[in-house]
């Protein structure tokens, strides 16, 4: 499987990573046609090779077109406001595309319409669903979005859904972040590494005042994901909240580069000369985790969360284990065992992301009668899997098929939805079952 790292030693911000995209090998004019049927105007996006402290990179740029210009595409940027700033701008026209720009019409807007920039989650939610976006992009982007709103109305006190707030509606905003779930699908989904976040410091000027670094919406974002952040000496923002929201939604794991083997590597530049530091994205793509790997399969590395319990009533153990699944456990269980003075008691056990180990730590001392949870992190290899739909006697039937080296080797009904048609067409589910798999086989050979 596809793996890219994202080396931010020098933050990150959405025009840099679509850069790094760009560095990489995706399409420019397939990644602008597929942003256009999102049907935003108002907008044209510019790349360009370009230097960094002396590294060579992709600039890419969102420029905002004003009102009532005739030549819209006109290579005379004098009819356009740049907003390619998210990562080093002067902040003399607000922090970043993620915090301001709400006050200038979109091409073809009098001054008394509302602007493209003041559209709130949930129109933003509705514009993405309406569009011909690939259903993928959709979702990420939607979950992306969602991660700034929640964020911002934290900040403002409100339901996101309700906040009208120009930082997710501004047009640069929504390009970069549609842009980027574009890039990933073109670079054929990816998982996504990502080197631990470092934030710079001193203070922005936004739409909301003067605040320090890391602003607000960016604390919000990194922090309701569990990831850790930590200054250095550098005197400005490096981590945008479009690019946290990033980092949250894709990033699987956040460490240093383990067993990679880059095919690819591609920067992404900023704007600012930083001090302390090149102002660059480096985005690594590599085809295999390891060399020596000798099948496809992905692999990633997750937490296993143990405790020994003698002294815990079934109901309260009954309610940690439906409490931990629902907030998002990969697996909850527990298994009988003989503990001190040969008391009969249970190991319970969750498996989780490995960013979320202190989160379920916390919740099996606070609803379990634990003492102490004891934490190792384990290697997981795992099929490539795919959503398909299947016609059968009875309905159609999502099934997951799960291919290793390219050959479907798994393939699971969605047992709800059997469940269902069984009862519908009075047989039993495990007939639905067979059809449903069956149907599936004769699909994917």
């Amino acid at each position: 499987m596809k793996t890219l790292y994202l080396d931010i030693f020098s933050g990150i911000s959405g025009d840099m990573f679509l850069g790094a995209m760009v560095d990489l090998g995706v399409d420019v004019a397939v990644l602008k046609r597929e942003i256009g049927k999102l049907g935003v105007s108002g907008y044209h996006i510019t790349t360009a090779r370009r230097q960094k402290s002396n590294i060579e990179g992709v600039k890419f740029d969102v420029h905002l077109v004003e009102e009532d210009v005739d030549a819209c595409d006109s290579t005379d940027h004098s009819h356009s406001h740049s907003h390619s700033h998210e990562h080093g701008h002067s902040h003399s026209h607000g922090h970043d595309h993620s915090h301001s720009h709400s006050h200038e019409p979109a091409a073809g807007q009098s001054p008394s319409h509302t602007h493209e920039g003041n559209r709130n989650y949930r129109q933003i939610k509705e514009l993405i669903q309406q569009s011909a976006l690939s259903d993928w992009v959709k979702q990420k982007a939607i979950a992306v979005f969602h991660r700034v709103a929640v964020a911002e109305g934290k900040v403002h006190g409100m339901p996101p859904e309700d906040v009208h707030f120009h930082e997710v509606g501004a047009v640069d905003s929504i390009v970069d972040i549609i842009g980027a779930c574009i890039a990933l699908e073109m670079l054929g989904r990816p998982r996504v590494l990502a080197a631990h976040v470092v934030e710079g410091t001193g203070w922005v000027n936004c739409a909301h005042g003067r605040f320090p670094v890391p602003t607000t919406a960016t604390l919000e974002i990194l922090g309701a994901r569990g990831i850790a952040l930590t200054q250095c000496e550098e005197p400005h923002e490096l981590v945008t909240p479009t690019g946290a929201a990033l980092l949250a939604e894709f990033v699987e794991h956040f460490g240093p580069m383990q067993g990679l083997v880059a095919s690819r590597v591609g920067y992404g530049l900023g704007t600012r000369d930083n001090k302390t530091r090149p102002n660059v994205l480096r985005a690594v793509l590599t085809d295999s985790v390891s060399a020596s790997s000798p099948h496809d399969w992905e692999i990633d590395t997750i937490a296993v969360l143990e405790t020994n319990l003698d002294d815990v009533p079934a109901e309260v153990l009954g309610n940690f284990v439906e409490k931990a699944l629902a907030a998002g456990a990969l697996d909850v269980f527990h298994t009988p065992i003989q503990m001190k003075k040969n008391r009969p008691g249970v190991l319970l056990t969750v498996l989780c992301a490995r960013d979320d180990a202190d989160r379920y730590s916390h919740l099996m001392l606070c609803e379990t009668s634990a003492f102490g949870v004891r934490r190792s992190y384990v290697e997981r290899r795992k099929l490539h899997r795919e959503m398909i739909t299947v016609v059968t006697p009875y309905g159609p039937v999502e099934v997951k098929v799960g291919r290793l080296d390219g050959k479907p080797v798994q393939r699971a009904p969605e047992y709800e939805t059997c469940k269902r048609l069984a009862y519908a067409a009075d047989v039993p589910v495990k007939e639905v079952i067979f059809a449903a798999q069956a149907a599936a086989l004769n699909q994917i050979l």
